[in-house]
Order: C-alpha cells, then sequence, then structure tokens
C-alpha cells in the first residue's frame, strides 16, 4: 500500500478521498489555486501545495504543475477524483511517465472510452446491447443527414469526446437537422476541441441506469450493482438512488454482466461506471463507461458497506479485489440529492456567494465515524443520513467551479423509509447566502411520479408546472419568529450593568405599542406590518396582523438562532438567522426570508448621507446601545426614542464607526435634534 498520495482535486470529493486516506494511515498532498486557499480540503490533507490561478485551466488542468507537486511532496500516487484531469489520457501517461501510480484504469482504456463512437465499436464487438445508432468516421453531413433518416426520427446528436450534456440535441423532424449539426459541431469544438459527432435513435421517456464494475490486474472483474439516475437537469444528474428501483433480478444480473463484458473488453482496471439507457419495456442499451469514481458512488457505499476508495487504492497498489461477486450482498435502500448553489427557477442558473450561515441535517459527515474517529467506517458507509461537503460555513461558492455545496445520502431498509428520511434531512437543511436548489430537491422527493419511482430522464422537464408551481407558506408562524428574534435582539442589556439601560418592555405609567414592518424577499416582495403591544408590566403582550389581535409570547429554543413563539393558539419552534436587517426564517420545513422595514435608519440615511442620525419625532431618549468608537454593521440597533407610548429604535444605516453620541438616557429631543454621529465605512 501508498505511504502518500497526491489528490488532484477540489471540493467534496478530496476531502472524501482523505478521509479514506486517513483511516488507512496514509497521507495525503492537496493541490489547491488562488481561489481555494482556505478551502476545506486543503484543511482536510496532512499537505498543500499551490498549483496556479483561481480559474481550472491556471490550476486543476495544469499536468506538469500537478506532476511537479507530486515528486516534490514524494506521494507515490495521484488520485484524480472525478471531473478534471480524471479521464484524461494525457495525465494518466505523464503520472506513469514521471513514476508516479495513477489511481485509475491503464492509459488505453480511458482512450478506449474518451471517445464515444470507438467505444460504441468496442462493445458492439463485446455483444453489450447498443441503441440503434451511427458512430462512424465519416463526418460528412449529407452522410450524417441520410443516417438519421434511415434510423428514424427522433434522433439524438451527441458529441464523440463529450460529456456533462454538451454537445447534444435532440432532433425530432428531417428539415431541423442540418441546423441541428452545425450547432452541436460549433459546441462540441468549443467545449471539447473536436466536432466530430454520433447520431443514436432517441428514446421517448428512457432510464438512466447505471452500473459500478470494478477490475484488478489479476483477472479479478465484478460489478457492485446497479443506480438509477434518471432524475437530471441540463442533462445533469440531481437525484440518484441505488439499487435502481423496479427492476427484476433477472434484469439486474443481465445489466451487471453486460458492465462487466463492457470493463473486459478494454483491459480495464480500477473503479469505472457503465451507464445504460432503458426503455418502459425493460430493454437496456448501452451508452457509454466513466472511466472513473461517479458523484454518486456514496448510494453504492451505502447499500453494499464498502469503501470504493479503499478499494481504488488497494487495486492501484496491484492488490486484488477485496471481494468476489458472490460475496458482494445489497442491504436496504439508498438515495442521494446533490444540493447546489443555483436558481432552479431561472434555468437552474449557478449561484455565487458567501455562505453565511450553513446547517445540515444531523448526520455522519463521511470523515467522521460513529465513535468519532477519523475516517469513514461502517458506520460512515451506512449511516441513516451521511453529508459529502467540500464547503464550510463562511466559504465562498465562487464563479471558478461547480457550484455544489453538499451530498445529502440516505439510507432505509426499504425505498420508502430512505424516501422519508430524504424528505425530512431536507427540510433540516439550512442555507444563507447564495440561492439554493433545497426547495425544489424537496418538492421532487414529494412528487407522485419520484415517490413512485415512476422515473425517466424526462421528469423534470415534463412536471415543470407542478415542480415550479406556488404553494402557500407560513408567512404568519414565520413572521411571528421573525418579530421575536428582533425583539429578542433589541431585548439585551446596553453598556453597564444599570436596570435603567436594559430594554425591557416595563413602563411606569402604562404599556406601549411598537410596529414592526416587514418585506418579503423573494415571493413577490410584499409588505407587512405587525403590531406588538405591551401591557405596562412588562407581562402578556399581543400581536396585530392582518387585522387580528392575538396573544403573543416567545421564548428562546434549543441551540443556536432557536426560538419558540405562541401567537394565540398556534405555537411554532424554528430558528432565524439576523443578517443585517435580514430574517432569514427555518420553520415547519419551509424557508423563508423577511427585511426589517426599519422606517428610522432610512429616514435618517435619506437625510443625511454622511451617516447624520436625526430624530424624525419629537421625544426622550430611553436607551444608549453605543459608546463613541463603536464599529457597527448596518441595521444595528444605535439608540432608542419612545414618544407617544411607542418605542422607536435608530438603526445603523449603514455600516461605519460611531463617533459621537450626543444624547443621554433620559434626555428630551427636539423633531430633527442629531442624535449620534457615525463614520460611515
Amino acid at each position: 500500500m501508498f505511504n502518500k498520495i497526491l489528490i488532484a482535486n477540489r471540493g467534496e470529493i478530496a476531502c472524501r478521498v482523505a478521509a479514506t486516506c486517513k483511516r488507512l494511515g496514509i497521507a495525503s498532498v492537496a493541490v489547491y489555486s488562488d481561489a481555494d486557499a482556505d478551502a476545506k480540503h486543503v484543511a482536510a490533507c496532512d499537505e498543500a501545495v499551490h498549483i496556479g490561478g483561481s480559474t481550472a485551466a491556471e490550476s486543476y488542468l495544469r499536468v506538469a504543475r500537478i506532476i511537479e507537486a507530486a515528486r516534490a511532496t514524494g506521494a507515490q500516487a495521484v488520485h484524480p477524483g472525478y471531473g478534471f484531469l480524471s479521464e484524461n489520457e494525457d495525465f494518466a501517461h505523464a503520472c506513469e511517465a514521471a513514476g508516479i501510480v495513477f489511481i485509475g484504469p491503464p492509459v488505453s482504456a480511458i482512450a478506449a472510452m474518451g471517445s464515444k463512437a470507438a467505444a460504441k465499436a468496442l462493445m458492439h464487438a463485446a455483444a453489450v446491447p447498443l441503441v440503434p445508432g451511427y458512430h462512424g468516421d465519416d463526418q460528412d453531413p449529407q452522410l450524417l443527414h441520410r443516417e438519421a433518416d434511415a434510423i428514424g426520427y427522433p434522433v439524438l446528436l451527441k458529441a464523440s469526446a463529450g460529456g456533462g450534456g454538451k454537445g447534444m440535441r435532440v432532433v425530432e423532424r428531417s428539415e431541423d437537422f442540418a441546423a441541428a449539426l452545425a450547432s452541436c459541431k460549433r459546441e462540441a469544438a468549443s467545449s471539447f476541441g473536436n466536432d466530430r459527432v454520433l447520431i443514436e435513435k432517441y428514446l421517448t421517456r428512457p432510464r438512466h441506469v447505471e452500473v459500478q464494475v470494478f477490475a484488478d490486474r489479476h483477472g479479478g472483474a465484478v460489478y457492485l450493482f446497479d443506480r438509477d439516475c434518471s432524475v437530471q437537469r441540463r442533462h445533469q444528474k440531481v437525484l440518484e438512488e441505488a439499487p435502481a428501483p423496479g427492476l427484476s433480478a433477472e434484469l439486474k444480473r443481465e445489466m451487471g454482466e453486460a458492465a462487466v463484458a463492457a470493463a473486459r473488453a478494454v483491459d480495464y482496471v480500477g473503479a469505472g461506471t457503465v451507464e445504460f439507457i432503458m426503455t418502459g419495456s425493460g430493454d437496456f442499451y448501452f451508452m457509454e463507461m466513466n472511466t472513473r469514481l461517479q458523484v454518486e458512488h456514496p448510494v453504492t457505499e451505502m447499500v453494499t458497506g464498502q469503501d470504493l476508495v479503499e478499494w481504488q487504492l488497494r487495486v492501484a497498489a496491484d492488490e486484488p479485489l477485496p471481494l468476489t461477486q458472490q460475496q458482494l450482498k445489497l442491504d436496504g435502500h439508498a438515495i442521494e440529492a446533490r444540493i447546489y448553489a443555483e436558481h432552479p427557477a431561472r434555468g437552474f442558473l449557478p449561484s455565487t456567494g458567501k455562505l453565511k450561515h450553513l446547517r445540515m441535517p444531523e448526520g455522519v459527515e463521511f470523515a467522521i465515524d460513529a465513535a468519532g474517529a477519523a475516517g469513514p467506517g461502517a458506520a460512515g458507509r451506512k449511516a441513516p443520513v451521511r453529508i459529502d461537503s467540500g464547503v464550510r460555513e463562511g466559504d465562498t461558492i465562487t464563479p471558478f467551479y461547480d457550484p455544489m455545496i453538499a451530498k445529502l445520502i440516505v439510507h432505509g431498509a426499504t425505498r420508502e423509509e430512505a424516501l422519508a428520511r430524504l424528505s425530512r434531512a431536507l427540510h433540516a437543511c439550512e442555507v444563507v447566502g447564495p440561492h439554493t436548489n433545497i426547495e425544489f430537491l424537496q418538492r421532487i422527493v414529494a412528487s407522485e411520479p419520484f415517490s413512485t419511482a415512476d422515473l425517466d430522464t424526462g421528469l423534470i422537464e415534463r412536471h415543470h408546472d407542478a415542480l415550479f408551481a406556488p404553494h402557500r407558506k407560513p408567512f404568519k408562524e414565520a413572521l411571528a419568529l421573525a418579530c421575536a428574534a428582533l425583539l429578542t435582539r433589541e431585548g439585551g442589556t446596553a453598556h453597564g450593568a444599570s436596570p435603567w439601560d436594559a430594554l425591557s418592555h416595563w413602563r411606569l405609567n402604562g404599556g406601549y405599542t411598537q410596529t414592526l414592518g416587514w418585506r418579503e424577499i423573494g415571493h413577490g416582495d410584499n409588505e407587512r406590518a405587525f403590531t406588538v403591544s405591551f401591557a405596562r408590566d412588562g407581562g402578556t403582550q399581543t400581536l396585530e396582523h392582518d387585522g387580528v389581535r392575538e396573544d403573543f409570547s416567545w421564548s428562546s429554543g434549543a441551540g443556536e438562532h432557536a426560538l419558540r413563539a405562541t401567537l394565540g393558539d398556534v405555537r411554532v419552534t424554528g430558528r432565524v438567522f439576523i443578517d443585517g436587517d435580514t430574517f432569514h426564517v427555518f420553520c415547519l420545513g419551509e424557508a423563508l426570508a423577511f427585511e426589517w422595514q426599519n422606517l428610522l435608519a432610512h429616514a435618517a440615511d435619506a437625510e443625511g448621507g454622511e451617516g447624520r442620525l436625526t430624530a424624525p419625532m419629537p421625544g426622550k431618549v430611553i436607551a444608549v446601545l453605543v459608546e463613541p468608537g463603536a464599529v457597527v454593521e448596518k441595521g444595528a440597533p444605535l439608540l432608542v426614542m419612545e414618544a407617544m407610548k411607542m418605542e422607536h429604535t435608530i438603526g445603523a444605516p449603514a455600516a461605519g464607526t460611531v463617533t459621537e453620541v450626543l444624547y443621554a438616557v433620559g434626555d428630551q429631543v427636539a423633531d430633527g435634534a442629531q442624535l449620534l454621529v457615525l463614520d460611515v465605512q
């Protein structure tokens, strides 16, 4: 076995590989770009080497620089992860030439499967079922058009050297073929430097089913069962599960044996995935073979109890496969949901930004086992909930790489149990910062076609209207929690221990009323006002909303940001993350955001752009919350006034430093009087 390996990748797969290395006592070396200097995968490894600028071309695709890093650190082998250089035959060859083990298949196997057309020819020779189509070398447009006409429409044009959904076009009619071909070739040339295409019969409502295979250098080859990856957007997978539901034992065996035959046809070594397209009648056809570990490998680990990265390392170290086909067993069902920073309603465009708040459901991160020790262990491979992530709270999703936040994987004794567990886990996810697809995933999991395993690659498009339909959110309950969070924030003690400095709701001569204005974010941007009234003794308070007044109380819940609020007969528990004037509320399985309409702060901002805060009305200062020299963020409460039995908080119109406080507690101030001086940043 190796003593040290270099991981030529980033993000969650680099963290995943590092976890297995740590468990096996193998030192790991990370590589990182400018953008990833403080990334999670860098901290997860024993050493780290800077390899270039922020873009992939300047860093993770630099073959010579990565080989140099491996040599400099004494790494005996390189694990390429997936993406980047994982299926690059030049990189595999460079490793071999440098005397460094490439943890993957031989160069010849990568080359054989790198061209879709060549791979189809090999599979035909190995008697692996193929979709009717044209995979020839002659790329004359007129010939291609004739072949498409002979196959029968609809047909699928695919870039021969492609992947990730690029260079693909569905052509419905013969008269559309020429334009589609030209477009496909342009995209293929731009993305892969090769405009060669192949043509296949386009199957309506097909399923995408794949088989995990492994082979060693001693003649051993096995399949670790199947996965369904049909739920896709833009030809990229969103949900994956193992085993593929609804297939007979005989069909599963046939697919597994066909996948092993495909691997043997190219003298394969290591981990690979043979992807099939399947019709509703159960016919299956070879699509391609991915000569690497797949993103969705955790579902296979969950149902087999095997660490596939360990298998990769052992095979690369010239050991035989750990188990035979007869020794491999299935246990239960696993589903993986990919959580991305993206805008589902805007065509799944990537979203960027700082992860200001990140909370995943209670589960096992693959780097930690049930006993808390480093490494995956059986608990990590078959835990009820597993999180694979390459980011932490405070990290930034940049425009340079894939916008994945985490993979959420669940395991259950049955598919129904796994579905229920996945639904609960998705509703427990909390992300503040970039937009995410969490709500979209919740809707798919709850949808009738997915819950009944009526799966095909067009599921999202076919059910688009239902998946994106507006639905009722718990606005009243969420706003009650937002009010509780705001009042809790304002109810602390100012500098000093004097009880007169406390922002309690007790008053000597009577109660008071405070109006809290809110603007919904992302749901029509509607404005709502809640009026809270406090009794004279600071006891029972009421909240008025939409013309209804109800008793209102709140208290802290268990854990950070947790609150409990009771409004009338309704009690709700949730968590509120405050980001300036924006209150992100997570309750009843929903995520909502509201902007506090701090009218006094906005008025002060309009009147004095240099941070001069003035009283919008005559009144009395009842609390001063800052001292000169205090550095404050936008929206931070600075001073509290009382007028006409109503309390008003003066908030910072912008981030800055308080340079002067002009009034003290108890002072009467006139309308328009300057209260504080703020040096705006």
